[in-house]
Parts: C-alpha cells; structure tokens; sequence
C-alpha cells in the first residue's frame, strides 16, 4: 500500500500509509484492551483527517473513499472516517460482527435545535444487543450511543448485514443494497487490505 501511495500521489501519501501500519503494529502488540484500541484508531484519524465534502475533495456528489484514498488526501467527509476506521479495527481483528457503520440524523445547533443533517458514525458492539460504543469525527472521545442524544440513528449495515430500526433484515446483503458499500471493499481489496474473511 505504501509503494501505491508513492506511486498515485507523492511522498506525504506514503508517510501517511507508514503511520497507519506503524499504529496497526502498535495495537497488534499484547495488552492493548479493546477499548484502547478504540480510543487509538478514532483519535488517529481524527487528528490526520481534514474534514471535507465530496464535491471538494473528488469533485463528485458523493464518493466513498478507501483508507488509502482517504490517508492520501488527507481530506474526507463523515463516510470516509468511518469506513477507515472500520477497516483498521477489522485489521486489528476485531470481528465484524462487533462493528456497524451507522447512518444517523445529527442534531446541530445544541440540545432545542429542530435542525439535523445526514451523518454517518461507527459503532463498536460489545454484544449483538448492547449498547455501541460511537467513534465520531465530530468528537474527540469514543462515547456510549447513550451520550449522544443529538444522534438519531436511521439504519446500520456492516460486510454481513442490514439493520433498520435495530432489527437485522432477512437476507439483505448490504453490498447489493449499498453499492458504494461493495465498491469501497472491492477497490480496498485491490490496493492490497485484506480484510479478516473476506475472499477475492
């Protein structure tokens, strides 16, 4: 991914793909609880990740953007932070299951504003039916969905399913129901991230 980087975009693009590596071999490493592991990944992308709109940064409506794109840029809007910092905790090996990127309406303009926008988080499940935990480009911490009253959450897929209203929908492979979904895993896959389980 590294030498892709150099060769698509330029030196910064490269470094920016050591760093990730050298924070995925990091929390590799024993002794790093789940939650650490979190509070890493969000935070590292948060801090490297400018946001920005699509129509900015690939001068399209909408695009989903893979962590290498996203790295490279260093630029992206809500999707793009919450599919890498997906794909970095798959990395870490934390099974998919435990993970959904969530659509949201977010409240803005405090606790009596009318005024939402569309929004996309990621939740960490410790169980199927518990609370997630949210890591946010909008907030620095990873807080539990209960701490955020200004997020409404409209429906949730991850690679094994699809959920609205909290209830899983019978054989709805969220690749056929979200094609930017099962483009971004295909173009990831071609630039070299092997996901946990997921086959050519």
């Amino acid at each position: 991914m590294q030498e892709i980087a150099a060769q698509r975009y330029d030196p910064s693009a490269a470094q920016a793909v050591l760093a990730w590596r050298q924070l995925l071999d990091d929390l590799q490493q024993g002794g790093h609880s789940v939650e650490d592991r979190l509070a890493r990944v969000n935070a590292f992308f948060n801090a490297r990740i400018r946001f920005d709109d699509d129509i900015a940064v690939w001068r399209t409506a909408d695009y989903w953007a893979t962590p290498l794109e996203t790295l490279a840029r260093a630029a992206g809007d809500c999707e793009d932070f919450a599919i890498a910092k997906y794909m970095t905790l798959r990395l870490l090996g934390v099974d998919d299951s435990r993970l959904r990127l969530i659509y949201v309406r977010a409240r803005i303009g405090g606790p009596g504003s009318q005024v939402s926008q569309a929004h996309m988080v990621l939740g960490y499940y410790p169980e199927p039916s518990a609370e997630p935990l949210i890591l946010d480009n909008l907030i620095r911490d990873v807080r539990p969905a209960a701490r955020r009253p200004d997020l409404f959450p409209v429906f949730s897929f991850n690679a094994d399913g699809l959920w609205v209203a909290g209830a899983r929908q019978s054989s709805a492979d969220p690749g056929t129901r979200l094609s930017r979904w099962r483009d971004v895993l295909d173009r990831a896959h071609a630039e070299g991230l092997a996901l946990p389980g997921r086959q050519p």
